[in-house]
């Protein structure tokens, strides 16, 4: 969310969900070969063609993306999210590591210098998604699953449109004191 209350939506590919049928038919035509056999070396080959595909196409967005965010933006708001921790759920962690949040991150982070904007990082227990940005309450029993919540004041919440707000006000309030 920009300095005017534009929200910048970013819809990350899923390389890997997309490729997982050809590494899994990749991985079945390795595991069938002789080891040892040039026709295994072979299948082994194609394999690691399709891993370098997927490891290249997450690349090559969380370049651009953060790139134009860097660019584009005078102050990015960002979570610090524990990733090592969200990777350890088996529900999350493929869905996670496609997206490559660590990477994402860590490119933003040096960016954002390289650019000359400012980069600020919300705590990691900031209610973000469960703080309501129009009075302040906070809804403690807001899941994953939750998309949009309403408030007991009657504001009803996109969670992403949310968070967004709440990060702005906070690295707000937080530049407005130092």
């Amino acid at each position: 969310m920009d300095d005017d209350g534009t929200i910048t939506e970013v819809h990350a590919p899923k390389p890997l969900k997309g490729a997982l049928r050809k590494l899994r038919k990749a991985n079945k035509a390795v595991a069938r070969k002789q080891p040892g056999s040039s026709n295994r070396a072979k299948a082994a080959k194609r394999l690691g063609r399709v891993h370098l595909q997927v490891a290249n196409q997450r690349a090559d967005f969380l370049h651009k993306t953060t790139t134009m965010l860097a660019r584009t933006k005078r102050a990015i708001a960002v979570e610090t999210l524990n990733v090592a921790g969200m990777v350890k759920n088996r529900r999350l962690a493929r869905a996670i590591c496609d997206l490559g949040f660590g990477e994402f991150f860590r490119r933003l982070e040096y960016k954002t210098r390289w650019y000359g904007s400012s980069l600020w990082a919300a705590d990691r227990w900031f209610p973000s998604s469960r703080l309501c940005s129009g009075c302040g309450a906070v809804n403690g029993d807001l899941t994953l699953a939750d998309r949009t919540w309403t408030c007991r004041c009657g504001l009803e919440h996109d969670r992403d449109v949310n968070a967004a707000r709440n990060l702005l006000a906070a690295m707000r309030l937080e530049r407005q004191a130092a």
